[in-house]
């Protein structure tokens, strides 16, 4: 099994700003994420004797990972593979920018994919793939990771075998865990307190 969280909201995400390979700090709504996702996690795997928690290197994924891991008493082991996709030179660009500069490309719905030394989807997919693969089989497989908005996207995709445009038009909610188990892909909801 696997519980994919995306990190909590972020300066960044609260601009529209392109973040990619860039780091923002987290908002006290992302730190209230963070804690909702933890107390979520506490209460779906109970002991959490054999559970792995994996972040991507990027520093509001181990923020957020370091929140979680408070709540369950577990370390953060570092996997680069699930690192945010790279915007290359929109990283760290303002959406609405862009959309003003580049109109033909955000009527795509995979608009990233098309930012000048960026990543490609297949090498992301080929990333991400090769994490899943090498992750212990049911059900023996118990991890926590904690990703981002584009590269959960592509877990999620490659773990169900959809499409590229398929797996690009998945959400990718702040306030939720996504379970990966026997095939399936649940969305389960956070309660998340209020800001402090």
């Amino acid at each position: 099994m696997i519980y994919l969280v995306r990190h909590g909201q972020t300066h960044f995400n609260a601009e529209r700003r392109q973040q990619g390979h860039m780091d923002s700090p987290l908002t006290a709504l992302g730190r209230a994420q963070a804690a909702a996702a933890g107390r979520l996690l506490r209460d779906l795997i109970g002991k959490p004797d054999g559970w792995r928690l994996i972040a991507s290197p990027l520093g509001r994924a181990q923020d957020t990972a370091g929140v979680i891991g408070q709540a369950l008493g577990l370390p953060i082991e570092t996997d680069p593979r699930v690192i945010e996709v790279s915007f290359g030179e929109w990283d760290g660009r303002l959406r609405d920018e862009l959309a003003a500069e580049h109109p033909e490309t955000f009527g795509r719905g995979d608009w990233q994919f098309a930012a000048p030394g960026g990543e490609s989807f297949e090498s992301v997919e080929a990333r991400v793939s090769a994490w899943l693969a090498g992750l212990p089989p049911e059900p023996e497989r118990k991890v926590i990771v904690v990703s981002h908005g584009g590269s959960g996207r592509v877990v999620r995709g490659a773990y169900l075998g959809l499409s590229r445009a398929e797996t690009w038009a998945q959400d990718v909610p702040q306030d939720a865990v996504f379970r990966l188990a026997s095939g399936a892909v649940e969305r389960i909801d956070c309660e998340v307190a209020a800001q402090t």
